[in-house]
């Protein structure tokens, strides 16, 4: 799947090979602070855990995985954006239901980056699908996130203890219904 220039964004689907890019976002503690308190990720870690994850839910024909943001004109690299089904590391994901996630490089934080190219993403990946809902989950106070999803047309669904095999925190998920047909 190819999802087409936004107005400002470009997008490619990241794999393997994105190793240092993934690593690269994940160097600026602020950037870390709403996923594990601050700490930089080695690329030990992303190699042994976040590529084979990322491997793991990556569908090239139904768009899902990490998708690279970059500025369409100056090709600057500015952050990612994720898209997969909700619950995918448990014994039943929910292929209708696809969760959205977002890391961007600070400097390019208020910009409306991270709106714009979830939107586009979004709807590029869930047009001619049987997808019903689309989620994302934040830390409760990760307040900038939980902006991005209110522009993004999100309500809140629920406050939680979200589990997962790298870590379980507790999370807010915020959700909108789709209308494909």
């Amino acid at each position: 799947m190819d999802i087409k220039n936004s107005e400002r964004l470009k997008f490619r689907l990241m794999d393997s090979a994105d190793a240092q890019a993934l690593w690269e976002i994940d160097q600026d503690p602020a950037v870390m602070k709403f996923l594990n308190g601050g700490t930089p990720t080695s690329i030990e870690q992303v190699n042994k855990v976040f590529i084979p994850r990322m491997n793991a839910y990556r569908n090239n024909e139904l768009g899902w995985g990490i998708w690279q943001v970059s500025d369409k004109v100056s090709n600057e690299y500015l952050g990612w954006v994720l898209i997969r089904p909700m619950s995918f590391f448990t014994e039943s994901p929910n292929t209708k239901d696809l969760e959205l996630g977002w890391r961007f490089f600070q400097a390019t934080w208020g910009k409306g980056y991270a709106t714009e190219a979830a939107i586009a993403i979004r709807d590029a990946v869930i047009a001619n699908t049987d997808v019903t809902h689309v989620s994302a989950l934040a830390v409760a106070d990760n307040l900038a996130s939980i902006g991005v999803m209110k522009k993004m047309g999100m309500n809140f669904v629920r406050a939680y203890l979200h589990e997962d095999p790298i870590g379980d925190f507790d999370a807010v998920h915020y959700q909108m219904a789709v209308n494909n047909k």
